[in-house]
C-alpha cells in the first residue's frame, strides 16, 4: 500500500505546545501496600520493584513516572501509532472528557476481549493528571494531513498510522497532534520523545472510578460523571 502522504508534507512540522490530560490505573501503591506493614516497608519493597523493570531511555531520565512510564516498556498490543513490541509512546488528551473516553475505551476492550468477563462488570479505580507537551510536532487536523483524515481516524486499522509514526520518528518529530476517534471532536497527542514532556502539573492529579461491562463504561469522580458504549464493529 503505498503511503498515504507525501514527503514534502514532513516541511509542515514546526514547534507546538499541549497542555494535555492522561490517565493511569491507579493500582501501584494500593498493590504494594497490602503486603507490608510500614511506609519504610513500602518504600523498600516498590525500590526492589523499580529495580526489577526495563531501563528508562537517556532522555526519560528525571521525568516524574507518570510521564516517564509509557518510554519503559514495549507492550505486546498495538497502538495507533505504535507497533507491537515498538517503542513506548505516550498518550494524552487535549481535554479530560477525551482522556477519559480514551482509558474507556481500552477498559471496554479488555472486558470484551474476554470470555471470562465478557458478562461481568470490572472495577477500577484511574490517576489521571495533566501535562505540558512541547516540540517539533505534525497536525494532522490542519493541511496538507487533514486530507488523508479517514487513514489517521480508522477506528481499528492502524496500518497507516503507525507507518506515519516511523516515518515521523526518523524526520525528528518528536509528537502528533490527532483527532480523537474514541470522542468525536476531541484532539489528542501522541509523543514519541520523551524530551518533549516538559513538566507535569501536581495540582491537576485527581482520581476517577470505573465501571466496565461490554454494553457500556462510566468514569466517576464526584458529581462528574461520563459514560460511553462503543461500537463491537
Amino acid at each position: 500500500m503505498s503511503a498515504p502522504w507525501q514527503d514534502r508534507w514532513f516541511e509542515h512540522a514546526a514547534r507546538r505546545q499541549l497542555r494535555a490530560w492522561r490517565g493511569v490505573e491507579a493500582q501501584h501503591a494500593a498493590s504494594t501496600m497490602r503486603l507490608v506493614d510500614t511506609l519504610d516497608e513500602q518504600a523498600v519493597l516498590e525500590a526492589i520493584l523499580d529495580a526489577s523493570k526495563p531501563p528508562l531511555p537517556p532522555e526519560a531520565q528525571g521525568l516524574h513516572p507518570l510521564l516517564a512510564g509509557p518510554f519503559r516498556y514495549r507492550p505486546r498490543h498495538a497502538g495507533r501509532f505504535r507497533r507491537p513490541g515498538g517503542r513506548g509512546v505516550w498518550y494524552g488528551a487535549a481535554s479530560l472528557r477525551t482522556a477519559c473516553a480514551e482509558v474507556a475505551y481500552w477498559r471496554w476492550r479488555f472486558v470484551s476481549d474476554s470470555d471470562g468477563l465478557r458478562g461481568d462488570e470490572v472495577m477500577t479505580a484511574h490517576t489521571f493528571f495533566q501535562a505540558r507537551v512541547r516540540g517539533t510536532a505534525l497536525d494532522l487536523l490542519a493541511a496538507p494531513w487533514s486530507a488523508s483524515h479517514a487513514h489517521w481516524a480508522h477506528p481499528a486499522d492502524y496500518t497507516a498510522t503507525q507507518a506515519l509514526a516511523d516515518a515521523a520518528v526518523a524526520r525528528g518529530v518528536q509528537w502528533i497532534r490527532y483527532a480523537s476517534v474514541r470522542d468525536p471532536g476531541g484532539v489528542c497527542a501522541a509523543v514519541f520523545d520523551a524530551a518533549a514532556l516538559v513538566a507535569l502539573d501536581a495540582a491537576s492529579l485527581q482520581t476517577w472510578h470505573c465501571r466496565a461491562t461490554a454494553a457500556a463504561v462510566r468514569l466517576v469522580n464526584g458529581d462528574q460523571r461520563f459514560e460511553w458504549h462503543f461500537d463491537a464493529a
